[in-house]
């Protein structure tokens, strides 16, 4: 069965379960079961961090038969916290997984360079920054960035993981005085939109040259000198999937191990 929810992540310690910590993952899980007297487990569409929101999140759990599919969003609302919703639940083919079957990610961050800081009711979505930033560079430092590159300078390293990634979408937007980053790729690693995000505020501001942040893509290991942006101002809006009968063949292709391009 397919999920898709959302979830304001200030209270959470991430997706990911973790012993003593709330997290999103942990609050849904238990709450199936407790709703559906059965084990749940969740498999998601992308692992968010801790601070992180979605406004987009997919998950997928194997469910008894005999469950109301229309009538579990109703359900699961009644025994939820206020900060996590499912919005719609739906049985989809047994090829459907929420990770593997995905063919992009979609994130968004919000962040301002109004003097008087963020708006009070979103402060807890946008970044309050300091400076002005010029739109025009942002844009022109984010266009060297696409396509398919090895993005180890902006990722964390996990044991076994690639970091090579085909980035599809990166462009920013003006709205008065906050601005929006539209962030869209095939996968993300760990940490890489707020790592973007982060070398792409340096050149907004005027502290880095537009070509920094594509030269960057040269290392073959992260890059001390870039900041990670705050959690807040991120939140995964969108996961795009094929066709269903496209389904297990995508999963087949995002399971195979990706090499640098030209090897």
């Amino acid at each position: 069965m397919r999920f898709d929810l959302a979830y304001d992540g200030t209270g959470f310690s991430g997706w990911a379960r973790q012993p003593g910590r709330r997290t999103v993952c942990g609050v849904l899980e238990d709450t199936l079961s407790k709703v559906l007297r059965e084990d749940v487990n969740l498999t998601v569409a992308g692992r968010t961090d801790a601070g992180v929101h979605a406004a987009g999140q997919v998950a997928h759990a194997d469910l008894p038969g005999g469950v109301d599919v229309p009538g579990l969003p109703k359900r699961l609302a009644r025994a939820l916290p206020d900060d996590v919703r499912v919005f719609a639940a739906r049985v989809v083919p047994g090829e459907f997984d929420a990770r593997f079957s995905a063919l992009r990610r979609h994130y968004e961050y919000r962040v301002t360079d109004a003097d008087s800081g963020a708006h009070p009711l979103r402060r807890l979505d946008t970044l309050a920054w300091p400076r002005p930033l010029d739109l025009d560079a942002l844009n022109a430092a984010s266009a060297l960035l696409l396509g398919e590159r090895d993005f180890c300078a902006f990722c964390r390293r996990r044991e076994g993981a690639t970091t090579i990634r085909e980035l599809q979408r990166l462009e920013w937007s003006r709205d008065g005085d906050v601005l929006t980053a539209f962030v869209s790729a095939d996968a993300f690693c760990h940490s890489m939109v707020r790592s973007l995000v982060g070398a792409l505020l340096a050149v907004g501001e005027g502290r880095k040259p537009v070509e920094w942040p594509a030269s960057l893509l040269s290392l073959s290991a992260r890059a001390s000198g870039v900041t990670v942006a705050p959690p807040h101002g991120l939140a995964l809006v969108r996961v795009d999937y094929p066709e269903d009968a496209s389904l297990a063949a995508r999963a087949l292709v995002t399971r195979n191990v990706r090499v640098s391009p030209g090897t």
